[in-house]
């Protein structure tokens, strides 16, 4: 078949790796001038398999009032004039309570798992250089509260698989010692050995660079705009481009944030609204002084990984419209909280500043599968874990595209 992948994020280049492998004709349209230059282009670096919890959970709701009134709070929300945005968080209200939040996290569970042996398959198959390794996550908690609620997810997340371990504070520092500075506040962390680490960006180039170096390679169409999907009797005839139309027999929509302006026009409704998230890219200047395990600042919602030889930060989540401008205000507040973690990593003065736009769904599943047209397949809304989704949702989305049954079953994922 003659694929047409839209978008070359995470999940646009990963769902193109599976339609190749599969022997299709393949080509991937894409505003910028490369392969992950938005969302995917300086996450925060941890493939987090085993720690996929919605933000929308009733632990969640008493943390709102308290979020709204300050400044430097990990959510931060910008009334905009913008009536999807205060669908979306009326949405997100209602999927705060348990069942919902139970059902999120085991979904999310599968589906990372699934995506945890597809890289394991991946990196095992093929050189690929991307800053990859194995190196496992701390999740640390400064308040005794909230580490016995971990706790108790983390009893739930093992009867679904789940390999994690409750620690306290001396046993954190033990297995990284880096946190001896940040060791006063520690109340206690969960710790998951099986998780990896790596560079979104120079994964999506190096699967990109894979794609184009064997036979009938994929073909890439930079710096064209994607204006209106065709439709006629319920398919689509082709894609209308700021350099004319291009025809395929199958269209995966793999556009972020972009997904529901394109989809309004054909009457579909994908819940997806941007979440701005922040990052800095830091060198590191002493070794011992900079986490090699990834680590999560819980309460504040911050996040290091180990990439080479710098430490990514990433963090903060603002509700704030869909513009992807830098807010200097959040970056200073993620630096300060990365020279309070690890005071000694960096000497601060590079900063390597960004931000993106997370497209996330009220309840932090994706929306992956088909559509009232019948060649037309999503594979949109990750959040913050497309990173860690992407090769499932890939996988899944050319499994389906070509007729056979996906590893996995998409209740709770497909369009309503």
């Amino acid at each position: 078949m003659k694929i047409v992948v839209l978008g070359a994020g995470v999940a646009g280049v990963a769902s193109a790796w599976y339609f190749w492998r599969d022997g299709h004709e393949v080509t991937v349209l894409e505003r910028n001038e490369g392969v992950a230059l938005e969302t995917s282009f300086a996450n925060g670096g941890q493939l987090s398999y085993s720690y996929v919890a919605p933000l929308a959970s009733p632990s969640v709701i008493p943390k709102i009032p308290p979020w709204l009134l300050r400044r430097d709070s990990p959510l931060r929300f910008t009334p905009a004039a913008d009536l999807e945005q205060w669908r979306w968080i009326l949405e997100f209200l209602a999927a705060c309570n348990a069942k919902t939040a139970d059902d999120t996290t085991q979904r999310l569970l599968r589906l990372a798992f699934y995506s945890r042996s597809l890289m394991h398959e991946l990196v095992g198959a093929n050189a690929m250089d991307f800053g990859y390794v194995q190196n496992g996550k701390l999740v640390v908690h400064t308040e005794r509260p909230s580490f016995e609620s971990a706790r108790r997810l983390m009893e739930y997340q093992r009867t679904l698989g789940a390999e994690q371990e409750a620690l306290d504070a001396r046993r954190c520092v033990e297995i990284e010692p880096a946190l001896e500075d940040m060791a006063p506040r520690i109340a206690g962390a969960i710790y998951t050995p099986s998780e990896d680490a790596g560079d979104c960006y120079k994964f999506c180039n190096e699967l990109k660079r894979l794609m184009t170096s064997g036979p009938n390679p994929v073909r890439y169409r930079f710096g064209v705009e994607i204006q209106r999907l065709l439709a006629w009797h319920g398919k689509l005839m082709g894609v209308e481009t700021s350099h004319g139309v291009l025809e395929g027999d199958a269209y995966v929509l793999a556009l972020g944030t972009n997904a529901p302006h394109l989809l309004k026009a054909l009457g579909i409704r994908v819940p997806v609204y941007p979440l701005k998230g922040y990052s800095l890219s830091l060198p590191i200047r002493d070794e011992r002084g900079a986490p090699r395990i990834s680590v999560t600042d819980y309460k504040r919602k911050v996040v290091y990984a180990r990439l080479g030889n710098e430490l990514r930060v990433a963090g903060m989540a603002d509700l704030s419209g869909r513009s992807a401008v830098i807010d200097v205000e959040r970056v200073g507040q993620l630096a300060a909280e990365a020279r309070a973690a690890f005071p000694r990593a960096s000497d601060f003065g590079s900063l390597g500043p960004w931000c993106g736009m997370r497209p996330a769904t009220p309840r932090g599943t994706p929306v992956l599968g088909g559509t009232p047209f019948a060649n037309l397949w999503l594979n949109v809304g990750h959040g913050a874990l497309g990173f860690t989704l992407a090769l499932a949702t890939g996988r899944i989305l050319a499994d389906l595209a070509a007729g056979k049954a996906p590893a996995l079953a998409l209740d709770g994922f497909q369009l309503h």
